[in-house]
């Protein structure tokens, strides 16, 4: 079968202050109630079509892709990536990892922030790109352009293959154009570049061996040092951060006689900005689209987005405006070209507001920070999955009072467990050993205060863990 390859990375730049480090944009629930992560792994669930999927992700985000996995009643593995480096190295890595198992295996690569409706266009595209992939070529899925796009790389297509009228040579790459010569590309029957590929895995090797020796070499000498963890395959940082960092485009397909691609019969949105985004939710009939808690009088031509807290425009028009619970972007829509650069700017004194989210996702749940005095206190809000514990644990620099709001608990202190219901609660001096748990049916909610002279996440000495984590930061 078809093994799919999720590409799962990502900044969280380009849609902050939505999208952060901690928690970037594929894992929000920004279309539809829905992260595009989920409806990724949706379009690849068939059995009759699709092994399971192979996740590449970076080894801070494992957490939201094992739940992301485990809501979707999906089985899957999930490759850890050390360092960020690219398309190139990630594929290269799940290439020679898949390869290894079956000589003959066939990939289907997707980015995991890609918004596809049309689930069965995309299956049926899947299946012609797969032929000529077992043919010996690297397909690329190209998209019929509905407008003379700035933001997306072309392809021009060459003569079709050999017995495969819907799949053609690629006759040449193109950057992203300017508006001039993007109604040209059109024009003349160009199409977007997707990003998305078929390729056997034994060929995406042997093509990164030829085309970029440098990512081959390190991805092979990391491949042979996996090492395996409940859940995850971990690559070695060492070997892995020695791959060039190189998009597979530049490292593989402006380079290989291999290249073809298909005129995809699906639609598709690649969600890398605020104006896609804006393109994916509709307009009213004053062009805005509001999400969430959001009121606009004599208000045109915005995008508006309130993830927490009303948002309120007033006279204003063409403006991307998003609200985060502890940041607010205001941009003019015509300058979202410049979002990254500003976001630069704030992560040189504000680091904290471009790489954490305020929610952090562990195995058992979540925790977010509700309140932080910056004078020895903070409080939290911890949900707790049923049948799910956090580590046993002990702080060196901090205690905490424990007091449950929904379902029950079993709190351990010392060598004594006990159960709280609703409204009771618990104290953990410093160095106490202890553990939370839920034994019930319903999500835990647990308030927590923490006193201390630190209260760094990396306050944790973990005696015993579920999930085999010994240095994470999270709970």
């Amino acid at each position: 079968m078809i093994i799919p390859v999720i590409l799962c990375g990502g900044a969280g730049v380009r849609l902050w202050p939505l999208s952060r480090e901690s928690t970037p944009k594929q894992f929000l629930p920004l279309v539809g109630g829905r992260s595009t992560f989920a409806m990724t792994l949706d379009r690849v669930a068939d059995p009759a079509i699709f092994a399971r999927p192979l996740i590449v992700a970076n080894a801070e985000h494992r957490y939201l892709v094992s739940e992301a996995l485990r809501a979707a009643e999906i089985e899957g593995e999930i490759l850890l990536e050390p360092a960020r480096r690219d398309s190139a190295a990630a594929i290269a890595s799940a290439a020679a990892l898949l390869v290894a198992r079956d000589a003959d295996a066939v990939l289907l690569v997707l980015a995991a922030d890609h918004v596809i409706h049309d689930v069965a266009g995309f299956r049926n595209s899947v299946r012609i790109a797969e032929a000529a992939a077992r043919e010996g070529h690297i397909v690329t899925f190209g998209i019929r352009p509905s407008v003379a796009a700035t933001g997306y790389g072309y392809i021009r297509p060459g003569a079709a293959l050999p017995g495969r009228p819907r799949v053609a040579v690629v006759d040449a790459f193109a950057e992203k154009p300017d508006a001039a010569t993007a109604e040209r590309y059109v024009a003349e029957g160009y199409l977007w570049n997707s990003g998305n590929f078929m390729m056997p895995a034994a060929l995406a090797i042997a093509e990164l061996g030829r085309h970029a020796p440098a990512i081959a070499a390190a991805v092979e000498a990391a491949v042979a040092e996996i090492a395996s963890a409940p859940g995850f395959l971990r690559l070695p940082a060492e070997r892995y951060k020695a791959a060039p960092a190189m998009s597979f485009d530049y490292a593989v397909m402006e380079r290989t006689e291999h290249a073809a691609v298909i005129a995809a019969d699906f639609d598709w949105r690649d969600l890398g900005s605020w104006e896609s985004l804006s393109e994916i939710a509709g307009r009213d009939g004053a062009g805005n689209s509001m999400i969430g808690d959001v009121v606009a009088r004599e208000t045109s031509g915005s995008y508006i987005h309130a993830a927490k807290g009303v948002v309120a425009l007033l006279g204003v028009d063409d403006l991307i405006v998003a609200s985060s619970g502890d940041a607010v972007l205001v941009a003019a829509r015509d300058r979202m070209d410049s979002v990254k650069e500003l976001v630069a700017e704030i992560g040189r004194t504000r680091p904290d507001t471009v790489d954490a989210d305020k929610r952090v996702v562990s195995p058992w749940g979540f925790f977010e920070v509700i309140g932080n005095g910056g004078a020895g206190y903070q409080v939290k809000r911890i949900v707790v999955e049923p049948g799910a514990r956090l580590s046993l644990q002990r702080h060196l620099h901090r205690a905490e009072h424990w007091v449950v709001v929904a379902g029950m608990a079993d709190v351990t202190i010392g060598t004594e467990t006990r159960r709280l219901a609703e409204n009771q609660s618990a104290f953990i001096g410093r160095h106490e050993i202890h553990r939370l748990a839920n034994p019930g049916e319903e999500p835990l909610v647990v308030i927590e205060v923490q006193y201390g002279d630190y209260l760094g996440e990396d306050d944790i000495e973990r005696l015993a863990d579920d999930y085999d984590r010994r240095t994470d930061a999270a709970s």
